[in-house]
């Protein structure tokens, strides 16, 4: 295997998005996961994407866009997923003018995450129909002011939200549903394939446990937002609500999404041919 040398007692490093939308699952795998042989690896999505290409996670939640880049690298694992079917409410393209009217302006692109800088071209460029000019960064660093349109996901996006310095606010959960009648896959579980090959009985036994702190992660939503609500600051039945719009499963409807967004992505020239068919994890 690829990537950095294991600690011998690790059997097991598994990525996890640490924004609230992934609360569900994280704070009840924090609470009831107490397996020596698992190590939670936490980080942003993009952070996420790196370890698991160069190797030194063996699976986890990754930007959707990273699977299609490499797929000849991994497997998703079936019925995961960070998902919305409409507004997500925590990517948004933020705009001093009409989004429209940003053909030729630039337009910063939150470094965290390639699958929503991704579909923020496609919503640009193929259902706007304008070309803008993309830059990436990392929000932190940068004056918001310098910019016309910022794209922001997770927290920062919540925060930025919260100000009401953009006076257009573009949901891109929801454009996309608006379009194509479909939930977006904004993340997947995706397991190397090499490590899957010789640790095949590990991977069924993660995916279970995910499975189940999801299930019941959603059914502790209040007891979860008392805890993670304060770290935005938001309030406890807004991030409630927020959390009622994020899915974690994978079914036929979302898959069918990830296909269309890869070919949306492979008519533009993003991705290459090899994003298509998708290749499953099915215990």
């Amino acid at each position: 295997m690829s990537g950095k040398t294991r600690d011998s007692a690790i059997k097991a490093r598994i990525g996890m998005v640490n924004y609230i939308n992934t609360a569900p699952i994280h704070e009840i795998w924090k609470e009831k996961i107490d397996n020596p042989d698992w190590q939670l690896v936490e980080a942003y999505p993009a952070a996420l994407n790196q370890k698991l290409f160069n190797g030194s996670i063996d699976l986890g939640f990754v930007s959707s866009i990273e699977y299609a880049e490499r797929s000849h690298l991994y497997k998703v694992i079936s019925d995961l997923s960070i998902s919305a079917n409409g507004p997500v409410g925590s990517v948004f393209l933020f705009s001093q003018i009409p989004i429209e009217q940003l053909d030729k302006c630039t337009v910063l692109l939150s470094a965290e995450s390639k699958t929503s800088s991704y579909l923020v071209k496609v919503i640009l460029e193929r259902f706007c129909g304008i070309a803008p000019l993309y830059q990436s960064e990392a929000l932190a660093s940068v004056q918001f002011d310098d910019y016309p349109a910022v794209m922001a996901i997770g927290d920062d996006a919540l925060r930025i939200k919260h100000t009401g310095k953009f006076p257009y606010c573009l949901d891109l959960g929801e454009r996309w549903q608006q379009e194509t009648g479909l939930p977006f896959v904004f993340a997947l579980c995706v397991v190397r394939e090499d490590y899957l090959n010789d640790h095949l009985a590990q991977v069924k036994a993660i995916r279970e446990a995910l499975i189940n702190c999801r299930d019941s992660g959603m059914n502790q939503l209040c007891k979860i937002c008392e805890k993670v609500a304060p770290k935005i600051p938001m309030s406890i039945n807004g991030c409630i609500a927020y959390l009622h719009a994020i899915e974690y499963d994978l079914d036929h409807r979302k898959i069918k999404a990830l296909e269309l967004f890869f070919t949306y992505l492979q008519e533009l020239g993003m991705v290459g041919a090899k994003a298509l068919p998708l290749r499953f994890f099915k215990p």
